[in-house]
């Protein structure tokens, strides 16, 4: 498998190959960017706060989704440690991977606090807090994909200017709220577009690293996470143990751990420690 050039095109492929897979690639985020502005304005749902499972304990309210955040946090952790150890080589190749990372890990632990500061008490504007550290986890892992797959250089321009987009979505969506107009289309493509391109740039462009396939088992746990979200009420009525918004705070939990395990196991592609790095 040929290994991805750490400027501009990806080793392995020809530029009319690279440049055709570019240009499919490019124009399905289009058409898909299109597509939601010609959707009429989506508004939150005032059901959205109301969550299958609301019992209490030890005085604290909505208990297991508050708590279910703990994975985010201890992951966070857990990947920030590994990004900023000294001697961490093989997973990276340059020093700008490690800021890359430890925005993507910030923002899930971010997530943990805002998340958990959302479920104690449900309403639109815990939901902001929620939302926009979710933003910064989306995108940096959105870049990373690009440094990787297409152009460290694009990636490092994009990071930014992306990460500030994020926000952007969010407030422009609380904003319209207060004003009775609130629009979800610019989060939901913040959200979406990242997870939909991410699965396409691995397949394709060829991987700088190996562990290339983690990608698509990270994107698995959070399609069965969004999955829980919207069969919350229905999952929490098989056996009233567990619902399934605290589920999708778990698989996406998962999800996360995934890129991090990637992380620590993968090797450069083509190297020599990469062929026992890949097993």
């Amino acid at each position: 498998m040929g290994t991805a050039a750490i400027g501009g095109q990806p080793a392995g492929l020809s530029r009319r190959s690279f440049q055709a897979r570019l240009l499919a690639l490019a124009a399905v985020l289009l058409v898909v960017v299109a597509l939601a502005f010609f959707l009429p304005p989506i508004a939150q749902e005032p059901d959205y706060h109301r969550f299958a499972d609301r019992r209490s304990l030890l005085g604290i309210p909505n208990l297991l989704n508050v708590i279910s955040n703990a994975s985010y946090a201890v992951i966070s952790a857990l990947g920030l440690l590994f990004v900023w150890r000294q001697r961490v080589q093989a997973a990276f190749t340059d020093l700008w991977e490690r800021w890359a990372f430890g925005a993507l890990f910030a923002g899930v632990g971010l997530t943990a606090l805002g998340s958990s500061y959302y479920h104690l008490a449900p309403d639109n504007a815990r939901l902001f807090w929620d939302r926009l550290p979710m933003t910064i986890a989306f995108l940096s892992l959105f870049v990373i994909t690009i440094a990787e797959r297409i152009s460290e250089k694009a990636a490092r321009l994009l990071l930014g200017p992306l990460l500030a987009l994020g926000a952007a979505s969010v407030v422009y969506w609380r904003q319209g709220e207060l004003a009775g107009a609130g629009d979800l289309r610019f989060y939901g493509l913040v959200q979406y577009v990242p997870w939909l391109a991410i699965p396409l740039m691995a397949a394709l462009f060829p991987p700088r690293y190996t562990r290339a396939a983690d990608l698509f088992a990270a994107a698995g746990w959070y399609a069965l996470a969004k999955l829980g979200e919207v069969f919350d009420a229905q999952i929490f009525a098989l056996g009233g143990a567990v619902s399934g918004h605290t589920l999708k705070h778990l698989a996406s939990g998962v999800a996360i751990y995934w890129i991090l395990r990637m992380l620590r196991l993968r090797r450069l592609a083509g190297s020599g420690e990469a062929l026992s790095g890949a097993r």
